[in-house]
């Protein structure tokens, strides 16, 4: 089936081979290009479609999104328009993120605006709580886990979501991860929009005080994923885990017979979800503080305590940590020349050497913050069991070489220029790779100078002495 899209039409249903819709003659593809299957959903701000991507042999899904302006009085138009490509911009950068949709198109036809995006495949989690029931507490820690840092990746880049729910978040069927959707209420914040009143948008269950009443912060896109675990946990309506008549949360109540809750993320919900705004978690980095110490190190990864001052130093077998990490992990896949397995943990404890959660891509500002003794410890057992072939400062050395031109560093060390995000199989994990090949840059992040880290990482090896 073919759908229509154009606002107003009766019989928007059309066969597969239209061009041009029965009832209304509304040509059916977008920019030739991108054909509508059915609604996909249906707001205050527009309208979303699941459609096909012609152009492509492989005719990928794709969901389209129709920005509503038939309501629009005629002077709002041409603001509306600027705030529709301000917020196309910001989607594009947010969509570099693997955990949200990759925006793929942003036009006007036919006097609609439209932005298109990838599909993601999956259950919502609304979908899959009908599936499998209720969260226990580990399901809980998971989720909080998995979804903090992205939220706080997108307030970096200053966005609010402001609809967070289960039903915009969606686990990804190829690979289990969570993919935050619906972004098409987002709005771009300035230092001074911060404060002002402005239009109620997102869902009333899931939505913080200050939100009902037309004002949102970062602190309340926090305390609607405490509101999205609570009704995980119950299945329960928010509207009535909470008791109006004494302004307080009742969760406790509806949790199931058996489910069991730790005072320690009890305590972590309800200051998410504090009416208070004062009293609520003003940022994902603090709720993020408050999970670490619950958090389990990944699979083979052995550590200390990576938030302990960093005026300790612990020798283990003449690998040496400012942080008390333990490398021996790294060692040992170093000297099996198991090298792709060596890159992925080398990821891990770079993240636990500056502090960060367990997949944090690292700025420029970390890469400076780096202890010098965990940074001599990973360049010298990439070193070592390469034979001089992989390492910082084999990178460094080459970077110096080049006279600090990226694009013949990457050229050398076999990188692509352009996008940091490139998947495995854009790296070669064998000794016939280029020297410096390794380790990979994938740890590294910002969308506006992640290519100046060969440079701060130059800087850094030589503030070190290294």
């Amino acid at each position: 089936m073919t759908y229509c899209i154009k606002p107003g039409c009766l019989t928007p249903e059309n066969l597969d081979s239209a061009h041009f819709c029965q009832t209304c003659g509304e040509r059916l593809q977008l920019k030739e290009r991108y054909r509508p299957l059915r609604p996909l959903g249906s707001g205050g701000f527009g309208r979303t479609f699941l459609a096909v991507d012609e152009d492509i042999p492989s005719q990928p899904y794709c969901v389209i999104k129709q920005l509503y302006l038939a309501n629009s009085a005629p002077e709002t138009l041409p603001k509306a328009k600027e705030l529709f490509q301000q917020e196309a911009i910001r989607l594009d950068e947010l969509g570099k993120h693997p955990q949200i949709p990759a925006l793929l198109a942003h036009f006007e036809q036919n006097q609609q605006l439209y932005l298109i995006q990838d599909f993601i495949a999956g259950l919502t989690l609304s979908e899959e709580l009908k599936q499998q029931g209720h969260y226990n507490e580990e399901q809980i820690w998971e989720l909080l886990r998995e979804l903090l840092p992205l939220i706080r990746y997108i307030h970096s880049h200053r966005v609010l979501h402001r609809d967070i729910k289960p039903a915009n978040i969606i686990r990804r069927q190829d690979d289990g991860k969570l993919v935050l959707i619906d972004f098409g209420v987002a709005k771009l914040l300035t230092d001074t929009a911060l404060l002002q009143t402005g239009t109620i948008i997102g869902s009333p269950e899931y939505m913080a005080p200050e939100q009902l009443k037309g004002k949102a912060f970062w602190a309340s896109d926090l305390y609607s994923v405490g509101v999205t675990c609570l009704y995980l946990m119950t299945q329960v309506s928010p509207f009535d885990l909470y008791d109006t008549f004494n302004e307080t949360w009742v969760w406790r109540d509806f949790l199931p017979p058996e489910t069991q809750i730790s005072d320690r993320l009890g305590k972590i919900l309800d200051q998410l979800t504090h009416a208070s705004l004062k009293q609520r978690y003003q940022s994902a980095d603090e709720v993020i503080t408050d999970l670490t110490p619950a958090i389990s190190p990944p699979v083979g990864t052995h550590f200390i305590n990576l938030w302990q001052p960093k005026t300790r130093k612990i020798k283990r077998n003449s690998l040496t940590s400012e942080v008390g990490i333990d490398y021996q992990r790294l060692k040992q896949l170093l000297a099996t020349h198991k090298w792709q397995k060596a890159d992925e943990e080398t990821w891990i404890v770079l993240g636990q050497a500056c502090g960060k959660f367990p997949g944090y891509y690292l700025k420029l500002s970390d890469i400076q913050e780096l202890p010098c003794e965990d940074l001599r410890t990973l360049d010298q057992l990439w070193m070592k069991y390469s034979k001089h072939h992989f390492g910082f400062t084999v990178q460094s050395r080459i970077y110096q070489e080049v006279e600090a031109d990226y694009p013949s560093f990457c050229d050398r060390v076999g990188w692509s220029i352009h996008n940091p995000r490139v998947p495995d199989t854009a790296y070669q994990f064998n000794l016939k790779a280029p020297a410096g090949h390794l380790p990979s840059r994938r740890w590294v992040g910002g969308y506006y100078d992640w290519w100046r880290h060969a440079e701060v990482m130059a800087a850094k090896l030589e503030q070190c002495g290294l």
